[in-house]
């Protein structure tokens, strides 16, 4: 029997509000006594969930405007250790695209996978499903973003891009090490249309929250995934539980709240239960197989 089935529901709740606070799996099991693998097989499943429910919500959004961006991490090693193409595709560096709605903050969509032009559009593509209307649209200087957002999103939106410059690096001290280089210029450019505002401020505040609430994209430190599959499970929990469970210091609601997706802030046994239940095989049909014919309750159906 799987343990995820015989773990009480309240220690379930526990362990996934645990794994969205930064808590890593091994701290997960000396918080809550639940064996690191039944915590694992928990993330997943609710992790899968989560990405289930997303795709059904997040659909037919009124956004005037939406901020875009990518956020490095890496599965089960360095890409610099990667040896075959194969290993390639499910390990080293990985990138979670994001797109947030700048005055909802929302994550209207997101995609993990390699940074190339094919992952680009598919989630290019993906946003444009998931949104009505042309909003005005802005980007960092990835140059794949352009030619994708042109074709899915055409000629009637605004598009921006702002390129950040940083200063050469240079030897500094080992206190200074790991901090960001200098920004010593920033530019901004009219792709499409005339934007009014060309900036990724929110969305590279929702890295930040991103890298805070996910374990698995802190840097230096041991809570990396092991797979693709779980590391696109912990993003799909991470924005489950941004968008619909935490409330939103400035705004003072959910993110889904403020944007109307839902009409109510949810409580984390709330997205566990919707979670579990978006990942249950569907019931089995009543009844008994009798060669091309179902029997039910005596009678004959075809």
């Amino acid at each position: 029997m799987d343990p995820v089935n015989i773990l009480p529901f309240d220690k379930q709740v526990a362990c996934i509000a645990a794994l969205t606070e930064g808590c890593s799996i091994r701290s997960v099991e000396r918080l809550t006594g639940v064996h690191r693998d039944t915590i694992m097989r928990l993330g997943a499943r609710i992790g899968a969930g989560c990405l289930i429910l997303h795709d059904q919500m997040m659909r037919d959004l009124n956004v005037s405007r939406l901020e875009l961006d990518e956020l490095w991490s890496f599965v089960a090693r360095k890409q610099a250790r990667v040896k075959t193409k194969r290993e390639n595709k499910i390990s080293g560096d990985q990138y979670t695209f994001i797109g947030m709605a700048d005055t909802s903050k929302a994550i209207v969509s997101h995609l993990t996978g390699k940074r190339d032009q094919a992952n680009t559009r598919r989630f290019i593509r993906d946003l444009r499903e998931r949104v009505l209307g042309a909003p005005e649209i802005c980007t960092d200087g990835w140059p794949a973003y352009p030619g994708a957002i042109e074709d899915y999103f055409g000629a009637d939106c605004r598009y921006g891009v702002m390129v950040k410059n940083y200063a050469a690096p240079v030897e500094i001290e080992a206190a200074r090490r790991y901090a960001p280089a200098q920004v010593v210029s920033v530019t901004r450019q009219h792709v499409i249309g005339r934007p009014t505002h060309i900036s990724t401020s929110y969305i590279e505040r929702a890295n930040l929250s991103v890298r805070t609430g996910q374990r698995r994209f802190t840097r230096l430190a041991l809570g990396y995934s092991k797979s693709l599959d779980n590391h696109r499970a912990a993003v799909g929990l991470f924005v489950a539980h941004y968008n619909l469970v935490r409330v939103h210091m400035a705004l003072r609601v959910t993110p889904a709240l403020a944007l109307g997706v839902t009409d109510h802030v949810w409580s984390m046994a709330e997205l566990v239960e919707a979670a579990l239940a978006a990942t249950e095989p569907p019931p089995e049909p009543k009844g008994r197989q009798v060669g091309p014919f179902r029997v039910i309750d005596g009678g004959r159906k075809d």
